[in-house]
């Protein structure tokens, strides 16, 4: 019987698939690690390239020094904010709970401060029975801040799990920095596509990753810092807690921070805090509204080349699929659907630029 070459191809192609998401369904319990060690890699890798350089080809070294400095300069900040964030979540916890801070009743002054027209529409709209309102938002509110609070202590409760995963993502970032180079050239002699197509792609993907990491994480920083400074000298309770809420939201663009900003400066303004809610909103929008305006299309838009809508749609949709690493996965999704389809609709020139030559054979 003779042997047919295409029959072993298409099973070889098989076994391919098979043995790659069984691969894949192996690491699934650690993909945050793997997937946070692979994005380390990425933003790290220019300094790795130039301390291997500086230390003569000392790849070992050179990967040890970039992990120390991944540690002081991402791990340990992420660490005492973490810290900080889990004694303000109990903190709010324990007051809301005690009836300290009732979030009910500060609904019901915001409703009193209302002209009576607006209380008549309300009425309309079967929003009368203020007493129901006020129990669903102070229950809202506790299971909100038990949430930050259990999430936030979840960390110590499922200590193994937390630590393996720490010392996988390290494990891995070291080799991947050490190593990224190689396995760069490996996996692109691995993917059948031609050579200007696999360096379009995989340069898109890195600078995708670099853009949305640090653009995003800049603005959310920035965001947080000012929001949660002002909340401070407000005299707003949990102003870190409130500050980092909204160094989180603030991945979202256009939208972020003044989701919890503006309802605040409404209540100061309806409870005859005039003063204050008109300064909390003059430097929501002119200082904290214009980091978003201006850091995000520098940092962000511009190297992504995505439109604000598609970054906003893929980020969310990405953050319900993925959670936290989602903001950084959706809009690499994105940025790689646009790019395939570009690449099939126009093609490539001979300087790797797109063209109108349509698809490479």
């Amino acid at each position: 019987m003779a042997e047919s070459p295409g029959l072993y191809h298409k099973t070889f192609l098989l076994l391919l698939a098979a043995v790659s998401i069984a691969f894949f369904w192996i690491l699934l319990p650690f993909y945050g690690a793997v997937f946070w060690g692979a994005v380390l890699a990425i933003i790290f890798a220019p300094l790795q390239r130039r301390l291997t350089a500086g230390l003569r080809g000392r790849n070992n070294v050179a990967a040890l020094l970039t992990l120390l400095l991944v540690l002081v300069l991402v791990i340990l900040p992420l660490t005492i904010i973490t810290a900080s964030l889990i004694n303000q979540g109990v903190s709010l916890y324990d007051s809301i709970r005690s009836g300290q801070l009732n979030f009910g009743v500060y609904f019901q002054r915001a409703v009193d401060a209302l002209p009576p027209y607006v209380r008549t529409l309300l009425a309309k709209v079967d929003l009368t029975s203020i007493a129901d309102l006020q129990e669903k938002l102070s229950a809202s509110a506790l299971q909100a801040s038990q949430f930050v609070a259990t999430r936030a202590l979840s960390i110590g409760q499922n200590t193994a799990q937390f630590v393996i995963s720490f010392g996988i993502m390290l494990y891995l970032l070291f080799f991947l920095l050490r190593d990224g180079p190689r396995l760069s050239r490996k996996i692109r002699t691995a993917v059948p596509l031609s050579d200007l197509y696999k360096q379009h792609l995989i340069q898109k993907f890195t600078t995708v990753v670099r853009a949305t990491v640090k653009g995003n994480v800049a603005v959310a920083l920035v965001q947080g810092t000012l929001g949660g400074g002002i909340f401070a000298v407000l005299g707003i309770q949990g102003a870190l807690l409130w500050g980092v809420i909204m160094a989180f939201l603030s991945l979202l663009p256009a939208v972020g921070a003044g989701l919890i900003w503006a309802p605040v400066a409404v209540y100061f303004l309806l409870t005859g805090s005039t003063v204050t809610g008109l300064v909390l909103i003059g430097f929501g929008v002119l200082v904290i509204g214009m980091v978003d305006n201006v850091l995000r299309p520098i940092l962000v838009g511009k190297d992504t080349q995505m439109p604000d809508y598609v970054v906003l749609i893929s980020t969310l949709g990405g953050m319900a699929l993925f959670g936290l690493n989602g903001f950084v996965i959706g809009p690499l999704i994105a940025a790689l659907f646009i790019a395939c389809w570009d690449l099939n609709a126009h093609g490539i020139d001979e300087n790797g630029d797109i063209g109108s030559n349509g698809p490479a054979a």
